[in-house]
């Protein structure tokens, strides 16, 4: 059994943090967020895992390598030309077993992978899906089941009058690598809306598994705030690198004065510095290298590597991007996102 993981967006909705720093590899907490779906993936014994890529790829392999550091085995599968998900799958074939895991590259779950595998393989199913129930439908293409769990039919979009389940594609998939055969190779094609309703229509067994866990699609500067936030209040539980402090965690490499002000839950990455008279959190990630001098002050934001935060200046509800200076006596209000290398004036405020 391998892995594919469809990592080939220009994460449009995350600009500008993804204009330098492809979604794939932006920080989340303590790692970059493919890290989360390798981990996942370990659960099930996955070993050798295929990244389907297409916007700046060299940063992704710059991150994971050939993937020895996470003990994993990585191929690259990178696009000339957009392949839609279905031909992102087709593309990495040549690296794949009797048996696929295919992961969307922006989604966050705990769900129960080792009982997906051992569902689908009891069935004899040649395809199953992960679902998951959302407030909304309408936004999203709807899966309907029978009884059994049996897929009976896909709803895109649907109206109002259309409704009729509540779940929605989560985008994990464990197909029977044979079926791959009905993709045409080297085209655009989707596994939403053309492979698996072709699955259908030839009669064969398409499940369906209900996960009513945690599930986040990162994609959105709301989204991705949210998903610190569930991380550091323990709502999706990870093994944070460091030591707890005052219900917080800090980096063995990074330096808190005892005279800083803390609110938990944060997390102070490796390298940075919170100096004496300086206010952290709650809900707040210093993902590395980050100074908060005396008398800033921080709280439910994200400070990607290298940033500064000035004497006296706040930041609050924000997402700052590598190298991003904040100057004395400014403030960077709620909802902001400022690209990697800005720079916020003395006195200065955002908007």
């Amino acid at each position: 059994m391998k892995a594919v993981i469809l990592a080939g967006g220009e994460g449009t909705r995350l600009r500008p943090l993804t204009l330098a720093t492809p979604k794939p590899v932006v920080p989340v907490v303590d790692r970059p967020f493919l890290r989360h779906q390798l981990d996942l993936l370990s659960r099930v014994g996955v070993e050798e895992v295929v990244f389907s890529l297409a916007y700046r790829p060299e940063r992704v392999q710059a991150v994971f390598g050939d993937g020895a550091r996470v003990g994993k085995r990585i191929h690259y599968a990178v696009e000339d030309a957009p392949l839609g998900t279905g031909g992102a799958v087709k593309n990495a074939e040549r690296w794949l077993d009797a048996l696929t895991v295919v992961f969307n590259g922006d989604v966050l779950t705990d769900v129960d992978l080792p009982a997906v595998v051992a569902e689908h393989r009891a069935s004899h199913a040649e395809a199953t899906l992960v679902l998951t129930p959302v407030p909304n439908p309408s936004a999203y293409g709807l899966v309907e089941t029978d009884d059994s769990g049996r897929v009976r039919r896909f709803v895109e979009k649907p109206d109002p009058s259309q409704i009729t389940t509540d779940t929605i594609n989560a985008g994990i998939y464990v197909l029977n690598t044979s079926t791959l055969a009905l993709m045409p190779a080297g085209v655009n094609h989707s596994i939403e809306r053309a492979f698996f309703p072709e699955l259908l229509a030839r009669g064969s067994l398409v499940r369906a598994h209900v996960h009513r866990g945690y599930w986040i699609d990162i994609g959105t500067p709301e989204k991705y705030l949210q998903v610190h936030r569930d991380i550091l209040c323990g709502r999706f539980p990870v093994d944070l690198e460091g030591r707890t402090l005052r219900g917080g965690w800090v980096h063995e490499s990074a330096s808190v004065d005892a005279g800083a002000v803390l609110e938990a839950p944060f997390f102070v990455g490796p390298g940075c510095r919170v100096e004496e008279g300086a206010s952290l959190g709650p809900e707040t990630t210093l993902v590395a290298d980050v100074r908060l001098m005396a008398g800033a002050r921080v709280r439910e934001s994200v400070l990607w590597s290298g940033g500064v935060v000035a004497e006296e200046a706040q930041v609050e509800g924000a997402l700052l991007g590598t190298g991003v200076r904040v100057c004395a006596h400014a403030s960077v209000r709620p909802g902001a996102v400022l690209g990697e290398g800005s720079v916020v004036s003395p006195h200065s405020r955002t908007s």
